[in-house]
């Protein structure tokens, strides 16, 4: 199991060029991209950072934080339908996305330009192949959140994006800084704040995790895995 490291919105900020070699980029076309124009936002959780339906002509690396995709209904319910965690990204998109996004907590985000980012890729197979991978690991990703919302029931759905929290920030034993409101996992989950509630007071009660304010300690990690019905494997394609 990998050590623990507790999630924190303060931590430090990871590097655009080492990540992309850590994921199996080769350096000098991470250099490339390392190179390429960009500044550097702090994205605050409190309001939209980009509403839906605009053009999206600019590639985003999370520095800190998260990011989260959303989208709203007619009466204005969001549902959060993608997250973004430090070292992930959001490519280009062609016409207006159908997706606002918005911080889960303060957020440092690197954001430059489609002009500048496509001629690169465009110029360089290995680099296609290299993004044409992380989106398929999205993809397994979104697959995995419809069966959660859709076939879980409210236990396991919580359990499931905890799970997949810490993995994906290298958490396991704890303790594990929730960056979630209760108003933000009923928007992941399908559920309501009030529900949510519920839940977690009674994965406390079964003996899954303890809560410290924010801080959760995973009291049981292989049997809150079985709960949440979560495999990892979808996260490493």
């Amino acid at each position: 199991m990998m050590a623990s490291r507790r999630l924190q919105s303060t931590a430090p900020a990871v590097s655009l060029r080492e990540t992309l070699v850590d994921a199996g980029l080769a350096p000098h076309l991470a250099d490339l991209l390392a190179r390429m124009p960009n500044r550097t936002v702090i994205v605050e959780p409190r309001r939209p950072f980009r509403e839906q339906g605009v053009e999206r002509n600019e590639v985003m690396f999370v520095r800190s934080g998260i990011l989260s995709k959303f989208k709203a209904d007619n009466a204005g319910r969001r549902q959060i339908v993608a997250l973004r965690f430090p070292g992930e990204g959001i490519l280009p998109r062609t016409g207006p996305a159908d997706y606002g996004i918005q911080a889960i907590v303060r957020s440092e985000v690197l954001v430059g330009k489609a002009e500048d980012f496509d001629p690169i890729v465009e110029a360089h197979p290995e680099m296609q192949r290299f993004f044409w991978k992380l989106i398929q690991r999205n993809e397994a990703i979104g697959y995995e959140w419809l069966v959660n919302c859709g076939r879980r029931d409210s236990t396991a759905r919580v359990a499931h994006l905890l799970c997949e929290t810490a993995e994906r920030m290298h958490v396991h034993n704890g303790p594990m800084l929730n960056p979630f409101t209760q108003q933000q996992i009923a928007e992941i989950t399908g559920q309501t704040s009030v529900n949510v509630n519920r839940v977690l007071a009674d994965m406390e009660r079964q003996g899954l995790i303890t809560r410290k304010g924010r801080e959760i300690q995973f009291i049981d990690w292989d049997e809150i895995r079985r709960v949440a019905s979560f495999q990892p494997n979808y996260l490493h394609i």
